[in-house]
């Protein structure tokens, strides 16, 4: 059989801080590296040049799903392995991929858990793992869909489920957290509002506890400890900015959060 080439595909805006790690994680796995950068200010693009592997390109960040099948449109390989710079591709989840890609049959994807690392620690419950997804293609096969920023891979065929984890190290300390918070909830607000989506009294009042509910109970996160309590309330708090933002638009004449970013319009 003809080898199989396998590209992996990363968007970058100021990562200096992650993007050297994820490269090692991938440069003996891959045949080539793309890298989409949004015109980082910092060291992203000379810290990226230093892999031989690696094509790094630049492109003006219009969303997360646009800017990830753009990215995928860079690849050339037979199959293509989407991660983000915040991740790093475990020695099994390697040889895990390397066993896939021998004799993939007639898949077209296949999916494996995300492990994140939060308030130094690996959370194992919370609904963060094995919150497994499709992040290895075949090219022409799927494409990035979803909700910005709440992008999702879809698949024109069958994928399967491999072993090995995907490390995520998610936010920096818990001010990155809420800043992110405040930032995604803006954009999915606005993402709703503009397919005139409406939240309503009772969404505002109990989503945010019935999120709580499943987060910490349901779905265990009791048993990730202080983590586990942090990842519930952020998440209530998430829902809870989610509806009241949805329902301010519902009555202002801007429509227009103040941090939301402008390329969305």
């Amino acid at each position: 059989m003809e080898r199989v080439r396998l590209s992996v595909a990363i968007i970058t805006f100021n990562e200096e801080t992650n993007i050297k790690d994820c490269l090692d994680s991938v440069n003996l796995l891959a045949d080539e590296i793309i890298v989409l950068d949004s015109f980082s200010s910092d060291r992203t693009e000379e810290l990226s040049r230093s892999f031989s592997k690696v094509k790094f390109y630049q492109r003006k960040f219009d969303g997360h799903i646009n800017q990830k099948n753009e990215a995928l449109l860079l690849c050339t390989g037979d199959w293509v392995l989407c991660i983000d710079a915040d991740e790093r591709v475990s020695d099994t989840l390697s040889e895990s991929i390397i066993n896939f890609l021998s004799n993939p049959g007639s898949f077209v994807g296949a999916k494996f858990p995300r492990l994140s690392k939060h308030m130094n620690r690996w959370i194992k419950h919370s609904g963060w793992y094995p919150n497994a997804r499709f992040r290895l293609v075949k090219r022409g096969f799927a494409k990035w869909g979803g909700e910005n920023p709440h992008d999702t891979i879809l698949l024109d065929g069958e994928g399967m489920l491999i072993s090995g984890d995907l490390l995520h190290y998610s936010y920096k300390d818990i001010s990155h957290q809420v800043d992110t918070l405040n930032k995604f909830s803006s954009i999915t607000a606005f993402t709703r509002f503009k397919k005139e989506k409406k939240s309503s009294w009772l969404r505002f009042l109990f989503k945010p506890w019935v999120k709580f509910f499943e987060v910490y109970l349901l779905k265990r996160g009791f048993m990730d400890g202080v983590p586990g309590f942090v990842i519930a309330v952020s998440l209530s708090y998430y829902a809870f900015l989610r509806e009241a933002k949805l329902i301010e638009m519902q009555f202002l004449e801007d429509k227009r959060q103040s941090n939301l970013p402008k390329y969305y319009e």
